[in-house]
């Protein structure tokens, strides 16, 4: 079950962040691929307007340079017609920049021109490189000419023996003139980052992953005890609840077995239901307090109260029945200690710590209770002489049904809910209750409220 709960969270989980990192890359890549696409459309316009320039008006022989280069040789042939390196004088600025000709394109782009009449026919090329005539009309064949307009620019982008090129396309009354340049270093841009995206991702995922799989566990654990503690309880109630419920029936099986005795005759079966009743009682009432108490945690009123008369006013009464057992008793209360809380409840903490230190004392034991304060707290401590309680048990001894010894724990009676309705009061009250205990020579009980 928390195997499959664990599960159900990783998926929940990788899902979620998984849909929130696509969100983030591809709003990523519609910025970049936007300001990619209008740097590409500036420079197409510039170039553009560099053809349609007066600088541009007499034509050169195709395969010389006019214009200044782009600082780098280039295969922008389709048929693979070889680069060019272009002269140092010719790396001027765009548009006639310090060292440039005023009659070159705009040196940041690969570019070149082609001039069609109103059938699409070649009538004129232009370009910084020596290029094939197979090559311009391949170029033109990559123009979508069914959108190109009457009147209006045409912009569009295509691939070429590896290379990517952005045009446009200027309708003129007698043709067109579409422009080229290269923008194979732009789209590069935008895949990398498609790579970098998906590489990133995968890496992120894997570490969300463990990362997941590591806080579900720890989320689980709490759910997982409290799953366990649950299973014991009702485990531990139905066994305790089990054995009156098996004397009551076999006594009665013995009272019907004797339909015609007498009652009084049969008064020792009809004690013992009787006892195993009470015993039932105080079982269910215990586990009704302690269900009372996890639902009233914030309808309980608490009040400012005297700590120093609530201990006396349970050990006074108690004395009698301490005596009785031969069992010393010893206190020392510091007089007029108050402490915010529930003043009865506070009362039955006291009631349940020194009845327990009275039952395990053992013959002719001691009992010493004392009550002080302790910088802005107070401290209750309750101790008693006897076996005491081994270490691996002193941070159980308050869970419910808890009992270090079975058979000793039912021989002085309970049902191993006394010290767990102690804590669940004190845990109420903000409060702190543990155990310190040596075997052999006793055990004590400390109870610390402010």
């Amino acid at each position: 079950m928390f195997k499959k709960l664990r599960n159900r969270f990783l998926i929940v989980n990788l899902v979620s962040i998984s849909i929130m990192m696509l969100v983030a890359f591809a709003t990523i890549y519609t910025i970049t691929y936007q300001n990619v696409q209008r740097e590409t459309n500036m420079e197409l316009y510039k170039v553009s307007d560099f053809y349609h320039s007066p600088y541009n008006s007499s034509k050169m022989p195709r395969g010389e340079g006019q214009g200044s280069g782009s600082g780098s040789s280039s295969n922008t042939g389709a048929s693979g017609s070889g680069s060019n390196s272009l002269p140092s004088d010719a790396m001027g600025g765009a548009n006639g920049g310090p060292g440039g000709d005023p009659n070159s394109p705009p040196a940041r782009s690969v570019s070149f021109m082609i001039k069609t009449d109103n059938q699409w026919k070649i009538t004129d090329t232009q370009s910084r490189f020596d290029m094939e005539d197979t090559f311009y009309t391949e170029a033109l064949q990559k123009v979508d000419q069914n959108k190109v307009g009457d009147s209006e620019r045409q912009t569009g982008q295509f691939a070429l023996d590896g290379t990517d090129w952005a045009y446009v396309v200027d309708p003129s009354g007698d043709g067109h003139m579409i422009v080229f340049i290269d923008v194979t270093a732009q789209q590069g841009i935008l895949t990398n980052l498609i790579y970098t995206f998906a590489i990133v991702g995968l890496v992120m995922l894997i570490v969300i992953y463990f990362l997941s799989r590591y806080f579900a566990n720890r989320s689980i654990a709490p759910v997982r005890e409290a799953f366990e503690k649950q299973k014991q309880f009702i485990g531990d109630a139905s066994h305790e609840l089990k054995t009156p419920l098996a004397i009551i029936n076999t006594n009665a099986d013995v009272l019907l077995a004797n339909q015609e005795d007498t009652i009084a005759n049969q008064a020792k079966w009809l004690h013992y239901i009787k006892s195993e009743t009470e015993r039932m009682t105080g079982l269910t009432n215990d586990l009704l307090y302690l269900t009372q108490m996890d639902d009233s945690r914030s309808t309980m009123i608490h009040a400012k109260f005297n700590m120093s008369d609530a201990v006396e006013s349970i050990i006074l009464p108690m004395e009698a029945v301490i005596f009785e057992k031969n069992i010393s008793l010893d206190y020392n209360i510091e007089p007029n200690l108050t402490v915010h809380g529930n003043s009865e409840q506070i009362k039955q903490v006291i009631l349940i710590l020194l009845d327990n230190a009275v039952k395990y004392s053992g013959p002719k034991g001691s009992v010493n209770v004392t009550l002080q304060r302790q910088n802005n707290d107070v401290m209750l401590a309750v101790s008693n002489t006897g076996e005491g309680i081994a270490p691996e048990h002193l941070d159980r001894i308050f869970d419910r049904f808890y009992r270090t010894d079975s058979s000793r724990a039912r021989k002085h009676g309970g049902h191993g809910l006394g010290l767990a309705i102690a804590r669940s009061i004190v845990d109420q009250h903000k409060g702190e209750v543990y155990a310190r205990s040596v075997v052999g020579e006793g055990a004590t009980f400390y109870v610390r409220l402010s």
